[in-house]
């Protein structure tokens, strides 16, 4: 099949009526381009070293992590509609914008970007696949808001041997006059890295209800949670086929295109939530639900876009994928610790 322009197929998808107009034109584009530019300087930066600061939450930067955040930075001033952002390394909503009117006068699209520039720091030495995620709000801000409405579109850039990315878009608030339904989808781009350019290479991700792989993160938890250690000797039992990366965005991606796939990554009192819900869990969330997989709380079993965002910081746990192996899982991890 051949590959489909990435504006042709965006605007097969959102409304004709121009309250989409920016998603298309602008900010979408501009954050691919960013997510080209991540992956070309991570092919130039031939050491990955600690640059001795440290962000918000405390963690370590790296080069690479200050250098990716910059580049998006920058991407988002040629951006007028993304008002508002904030990023796992500089935590805090600021205005994209400062000398504009206030994001809140604003009489045309808007949006609050949230986002983790360099997603897999553990790995990133070993020249293994990471990501970048993006997290698209509507309005002037991102918290206090419904996920499950706010959120508008998610965007998982894959810096490997290729350059690819995952967009899932969901748009309820349409026109009024707008005879078009509500749109939610999943699709895969390539970069064309002869052209710069980004074509669509699967038009429709999605996921079935049943797997046979799996993806445990966070292994160490098995050994303190005998829910977690039980569930994991069950799937080696049945046979399933581990797929592991040791990286968020390339385990998710990895069920993606495969059609099928379960991530668990468990919280108990000993290990908490290290998944932050603004910069990871809700954006990873809206990906696989667009894909028509489920994303829930480990903890309770709730969903994740059910819960609104209140500052942030907060965390989570996370099980994912197809449904009927995220329903099971979280069943059996909830029962063995009543």
């Amino acid at each position: 099949m051949d590959a489909i322009p990435l504006d042709t197929h965006l605007r097969s998808l959102l409304p004709q009526d121009g309250t989409r107009d920016a998603l298309i034109t602008s900010v979408i584009p501009r954050l691919l381009q960013s997510i080209a530019a991540v992956a070309d300087a991570l092919r130039q930066s031939h050491n990955v070293i600690a640059v001795g600061t440290a962000n918000t939450f405390g963690d370590h930067q790296l080069n690479v992590d200050v250098t990716a955040e910059n580049l998006i930075r920058n991407a988002m001033l040629d951006c007028p509609s993304i008002v508002t952002a904030s990023s796992e390394e500089d935590p805090v909503e600021r205005r994209v914008h400062p000398h504009s009117s206030s994001p809140s006068s604003s009489p045309t699209e808007q949006y609050t970007l949230a986002f983790d520039p360099l997603d897999g720091s553990s790995i990133i030495s070993a020249n293994w696949t990471v990501g970048t995620i993006f997290s698209l709000w509507d309005g002037p801000s991102a918290l206090n808001q419904p996920p499950s409405t706010a959120q508008t579109a998610a965007i998982l850039g894959v810096l490997g041997p290729r350059t690819t990315a995952i967009i899932a878009l969901r748009t309820p608030n349409c026109s009024p006059s707008s005879s078009q339904e509500p749109v939610q989808t999943c699709f895969e781009l390539s970069l064309d890295p002869a052209t710069a350019t980004w074509h669509v290479t699967r038009p429709n991700l999605s996921l079935a209800p049943r797997s046979t792989y799996f993806s445990p993160a966070n292994l160490r938890v098995a050994g303190e949670d005998h829910a977690y250690m039980s569930l994991l000797t069950e799937y080696i039992a049945r046979r399933y086929s581990l797929r592991y990366a040791g990286g968020l965005v390339p385990d998710i991606v990895h069920m993606l295109v495969q059609g099928q796939g379960l991530y668990v990554n468990p919280v108990t009192a000993q290990s908490r939530a290290k998944l932050r819900r603004l910069y990871e869990l809700c954006p990873m969330a809206m990906v696989v639900e667009c894909a028509g997989g489920m994303a829930v709380d480990p903890v309770d079993g709730s969903r994740v876009l059910e819960k609104e965002v209140g500052h942030c910081g907060e965390k989570g746990g996370l099980v994912c994928g197809s449904a009927t192996a995220v329903e099971e899982a979280v069943g059996r991890l909830l029962e063995k610790r009543d």
